[in-house]
């Protein structure tokens, strides 16, 4: 491990889904002696190892890693207690004298990170349940209407079929009366100074990255992640719960109710994280866009080299 003096950086890593992540992160932890810190979303649920890709024993081992797997599948995970979570493991690094290397596909919190929150209070449980259960009983469009109705602005931003977002919004102004746009607007203060971050987000050439993904989900079955997914479902968990729709669970489980064949679930999983890619990338773009776009095969240069400047 080279040693160097401490200076308050951090590098900040994002990207679609199977760019190479947590193998740059890997290796630019080992040379310059880092910590990383994950800021995936899926990433954080100890029941997902293998699904979700996280980093496998052996790679833990090799430097620290925090906020993986440390989430029960029953928690609905926010992003405000990751980022309370994160300034820990920020403050942990600099006492140890480590650089900290943010590392994830999940643009909201890296934004969070970098230009804070949405001054939201606490949602009852009661206001979530009865918005989960009518998106059960009466679907999404129903959501929407009423958020078009509650919210117009709001509404007219989101896609009809962004399940999460409209509940969300929904929720925010049936159980404050405000809308979540509103909220917005008086946002924390970010625990980040963007000028502080060596940020990139690397950039996979499309085919390519689709051929990852398959690779790698082929690698999941491989390391038995069926076993994974079939532990997971005997628990009969709510299936709105973000670990339940972590890619290839929702597939998986159709599999072993005996729904469909295990290739079909496969080629599913594939194709939903393939569109997923898309989407990542879209949100970097439009509401991260001072973000350099960086080639994998040119990422670990580039932050050594922000990181010298």
């Amino acid at each position: 491990m080279i040693q160097r003096p401490w200076s308050p950086r951090v590098v900040l890593i994002g990207g679609p889904t199977a760019s190479g992540k947590s193998a740059l992160a890997l290796a630019l932890a080992e040379a310059l002696g880092g910590i990383i810190i994950n800021a995936d979303s899926m990433q954080v649920y100890r029941d997902l190892r293998i699904i979700t890709a996280r980093p496998t024993p052996a790679e833990e081992a090799r430097v620290p890693h925090r906020l993986y797997g440390h989430i029960d599948a029953q928690v609905n995970y926010s992003t405000g207690r990751w980022c309370v979570e994160a300034q820990a493991a920020l403050r942990e690094a600099e006492q140890a004298g480590r650089l900290p290397i943010v590392v994830g596909g999940t643009g909201l919190y890296f934004k969070a990170l970098t230009h804070g929150l949405a001054a939201v209070p606490p949602i009852p449980p009661q206001v979530q349940a009865q918005v989960r259960a009518r998106l059960q009983r009466e679907g999404l469009a129903a959501l929407h209407s009423e958020l078009s109705e509650r919210d117009p602005v709001l509404a007219r931003r989101l896609m009809p079929g962004d399940r999460a977002r409209i509940t969300r919004a929904l929720e925010v102004v049936l159980a404050t009366g405000r809308s979540l746009a509103q909220w917005q607007r008086e946002g924390t203060i970010p625990p980040l100074e963007p000028g502080r971050a060596v940020r990139i987000f690397l950039a996979v050439e499309r085919a390519e990255l689709y051929s990852r993904i398959d690779a790698r989900f082929d690698a999941m079955l491989a390391a038995d992640a069926l076993a994974e997914v079939q532990a997971l479902a005997a628990r009969h968990l709510d299936s709105a719960l973000p670990a339940m729709k972590a890619h290839g669970v929702p597939w998986l489980r159709r599999h072993l109710a005996g729904e469909i064949d295990l290739a079909t679930a496969a080629g599913g999983a594939k194709r939903d994280t393939r569109r997923y890619t898309k989407r990542q990338a879209t949100w970097f773009r439009h509401q991260l866009p001072d973000w350099p776009w960086i080639a994998p095969q040119l990422a670990l240069d580039h932050i050594r080299r922000a990181l010298e400047g």
